[in-house]
C-alpha cells in the first residue's frame, strides 16, 4: 500500500464512487410493487364507477392500508432485490418522499383525468383514468422513480 502512486489511488477512488453511484442508481421498489399498484388502481376505478359509496369507501381505506403496510417495509428502496441489500447512506434518506409524491401526483392525474371523460359524458370515467394512471405505474414506475431521485438528488 506504501508504494501507490496519487493518480493510482485516484484512480481506485473515483472507480469506488462510480461503482457507488451505479448501485445507488438501481435502488427503487421491486418491479412486483407496481403492478400490484396498477392492479389495485384498476380496481378501484372499476368500483368508483359501479359501486355503492360504502363500498367505495372501503375499498379506497383497505387500499390505502394494504399499499401502507407493503410501502413501509419497501419504501426505503433498499431491498429493490434479493440479492442486494444497501445501505441506508447509499439508498438516500429521501426516497419515501419522492415515493409519495409521485403517489399524489398520480392520484391528481386520475381524478383530472376522470373529470375530464366525466365532462365530455363518458359513462366510466374512473375506469378509464383508472385503466390510464395504472399502465403509467405498472410499466413506468421504476423508470419514473428513478429519474425523480436524479432530479431530486434523493
Amino acid at each position: 500500500m506504501e508504494n501507490i502512486a496519487p493518480d493510482q489511488a485516484r484512480a481506485a477512488l473515483d472507480a469506488v464512487e462510480h461503482a457507488r453511484r451505479r448501485v445507488a442508481e438501481e435502488v427503487g421498489l421491486p418491479r412486483g410493487y407496481w403492478w400490484a399498484m396498477a392492479a389495485g388502481w384498476v380496481v378501484l376505478g372499476l368500483i368508483g364507477d359501479i359501486g355503492p359509496l360504502w363500498l367505495i369507501i372501503a375499498a379506497t381505506v383497505i387500499f390505502g392500508a394494504g399499499h401502507a403496510f407493503v410501502a413501509s417495509r419497501l419504501l426505503d428502496g433498499r431491498r429493490r432485490t434479493d440479492q442486494v441489500r444497501v445501505s441506508a447512506a447509499v439508498a438516500g434518506r429521501r426516497t419515501p418522499i419522492v415515493v409519495v409524491g409521485m403517489l399524489l401526483a398520480l392520484v391528481a392525474v386520475t381524478i383530472g383525468v376522470g373529470m375530464a371523460l366525466d365532462a365530455d359524458g363518458d359513462r366510466n370515467p374512473g375506469i378509464w383514468a383508472g385503466v390510464l394512471v395504472a399502465a403509467i405505474v405498472g410499466f413506468g414506475g421504476p423508470e419514473i422513480l428513478r429519474v425523480l431521485r436524479r432530479w431530486l438528488r434523493a
